[in-house]
C-alpha cells in the first residue's frame, strides 16, 4: 500500500508555534514517527508539506493513479479552501483528515471544515499519534491482505 500524507501551512513550524497547542514535537522527528511507523507495517509512505494552497492542490492531484490513501492535515486551509475539497474530490483516492489539536475545543472559525466532505474519516486531538492511526485504517480497510 502507498499513502501520501500532506501537511499545510505552517506545520514546518511544528515545536516552535504554540507548543500549548501543538507540542514540542519538532517538524522533523514527525515524519520520522511515521517513516518508522509505515516501515513497521511494510506502508510506503511519501510526505509532503507546503504553505501554498496550489502547491497541495498539485501534489494532491499528482497522486492520481499512485497512491492508494491519503492522509491530509490541511492546517489553516481545512476552514478556507474549497480547491483542496475539490482536489480530493477529483482523484478519489480515500482520504482520511488528521488534526493534532481537538479542532472542537478551539475557535468558532475551527469549526468548519471544507476538505471534511471529501474524507471518510477525521481524527482529531490526538498528537501527532493522530498520522499514524489514519495510516493504519487506511491499511486496515483498503491494504492487502
Amino acid at each position: 500500500m502507498k499513502i501520501l500524507v500532506i501537511n499545510g501551512p505552517n506545520l514546518n513550524m511544528l515545536g516552535i508555534r504554540e507548543p500549548d497547542i501543538y507540542g514540542r514535537e519538532t517538524y522533523s522527528s514527525l515524519c520520522e514517527k511515521i517513516r518508522a511507523h509505515a516501515e513497521k507495517i511494510a506502508v510506503d509512505t511519501e510526505i509532503y508539506q507546503s504553505n501554498h494552497e496550489g502547491d497541495l492542490v498539485d501534489k494532491i492531484q499528482a497522486a492520481y493513479g499512485k497512491f492508494d490513501g491519503i492522509v491530509i492535515n490541511p492546517a489553516a486551509y481545512t476552514h478556507t479552501s474549497v480547491a483542496l475539497l475539490d482536489a480530493l474530490k477529483a482523484v478519489c483516492i480515500p482520504a482520511v483528515e488528521v488534526h493534532i489539536s481537538d479542532v472542537s475545543l478551539r475557535e468558532d472559525f475551527r469549526q468548519i471544515s471544507y476538505v471534511r466532505a471529501a474524507c471518510e474519516k477525521t481524527i482529531s486531538g490526538h498528537g501527532t499519534d493522530g498520522y499514524l492511526e489514519a495510516i493504519d485504517y487506511l491499511l486496515e480497510k483498503y491494504g492487502e491482505s
